[in-house]
C-alpha cells in the first residue's frame, strides 16, 4: 500500500495524472491503476474524475492527511534503522528563501563536516513553496521567515534577525552616507525581488509605512540578478546584511544601513511538526540551535 499512498500524494501535489506519473517514475496507466486499487482497498472514492483530474473528494482529502503521516513516518523509520546500522547517513532536501542563500553555508558547512555521509540538496524556494513542499514531503526542511506571515503547524529554530541595507554602486551620490531612512528611497531606481518572495512583501510594507510609493523598473526571483544590475547601474536594491557582506566588500559597491528596526524579521529553520524526525533532520535542527545561540 505504501507505493500507492506515495502515488496518491504525488497526484494531490501535481493535480495532473501525467505529471504525477512522471514524478513517480511510472506510466500514467500504472498510476491510474494504483489510485483505483487504493480506492478499492479503502472502500471510498478519492478523486473526482472527468476528462482530467478535477480534485479530491472529501474522503480523498482526509486520506491525504493520513497518507502524508504514514509515508513520513515510514521514511523516518527507515532512516533510523539505517543510522543504527551504519551511523548518520542519507539525503536531506533543504528549501531556502533566496535572501538566506548568502549565509546558508554557515549552517550547512559545519553540519556536513560533522556528518560526512549525509548528502544535502539545497533548493532556492519562496517561503510559500517551502511550506507547501514540506507538507507534501518534497522537502525535508526549509530556511525562511518565522515572524512575518503565518507558518502553520511546524517546528522552528531561529537563526538570525534580518537587517536591511541599500546596495548601490560606490560612485552613487548616496554612497558616502552613514545611514538612510526608508523615506530616502523615494525616487530611486529600485530593483527588487518578485512579489511572490516574502522579502519583497516585507520591503514594500516598510516603504508603505514611510509613505513611499515605488514601482521597480526591474524585478527578479534571483538575488544574484539584482546584484548584477546594481553593479551595472543606475539601479539600487534593498538587501540584507548577509548579502551585503558577501557582495559589498568589492570596491565597486557600497551598502548603506537603513535606519529603524520595523522591517527586521527573524529567519530560521522550519521542519515538519511530526516527530520523531529523521536522524539527519534531527541533527540539522541541533546544528541550527547551536547556530542560533552563537
Amino acid at each position: 500500500m505504501l507505493d500507492r499512498l506515495e502515488m496518491f500524494i504525488a497526484l494531490a501535489t501535481e493535480r495532473h495524472f501525467g505529471r504525477a506519473a512522471e514524478s513517480c517514475g511510472v506510466s500514467q496507466p500504472s498510476l491510474s491503476a494504483a489510485i483505483k486499487q487504493l480506492e478499492g482497498e479503502l472502500g471510498v472514492q478519492l478523486v473526482w474524475r472527468g476528462s482530467r483530474f478535477e480534485g479530491l473528494t472529501p474522503e480523498g482529502a482526509r486520506v491525504l492527511d493520513w497518507a502524508r503521516r504514514i509515508v513520513g513516518d515510514t521514511r523516518t523509520l527507515r532512516e533510523e534503522m539505517r543510522a543504527a546500522r551504519h551511523g548518520l547517513s542519507g539525503n536531506l532536501r533543504l528549501g531556502v528563501v533566496p535572501t538566506a542563500l548568502p549565509m546558508i553555508a554557515q549552517l550547512t558547512g559545519p553540519y556536513l563536516r560533522n556528518h560526512p555521509n549525509v548528502r544535502l540538496e539545497i533548493l532556492a524556494r519562496s517561503s510559500i513553496e517551502i511550506l507547501h513542499q514540506i507538507d507534501n514531503l518534497q522537502l525535508d526542511a526549509g530556511v525562511s521567515y518565522l515572524d512575518n506571515e503565518p507558518l502553520g503547524r511546524v517546528v522552528t529554530e531561529p537563526l538570525y534577525t534580518e537587517r536591511y541595507l541599500l546596495l548601490m554602486r560606490a560612485d552613487h551620490a548616496l554612497a558616502g552616507r552613514a545611514g538612510l531612512d526608508w523615506a530616502d528611497l523615494a525616487g530611486l531606481p529600485l530593483c527588487l525581488l518578485t512579489p511572490d518572495m516574502q522579502n519583497r512583501r516585507i520591503i514594500m510594507a516598510e516603504l508603505a509605512r514611510a509613505e513611499v510609493s515605488v514601482t521597480p523598473q526591474l524585478q527578479s526571483n534571483s538575488v544574484l540578478s539584482l546584484i548584477a544590475h546594481v553593479r551595472a547601474g543606475p539601479w539600487v536594491s534593498v538587501v540584507n546584511a548577509h548579502t551585503a557582506e558577501l557582495f559589498a566588500a568589492t570596491p565597486d559597491l557600497a551598502a548603506i544601513p537603513l535606519r529603524g528596526e520595523g522591517g527586521a524579521k527573524q529567519v530560521g529553520l522550519i521542519a515538519p511538526w511530526r516527530e520523531p524526525h529523521t536522524p539527519v533532520l534531527a541533527a540539522l535542527l541541533s546544528e541550527a540551535r547551536r547556530f542560533g545561540r552563537g
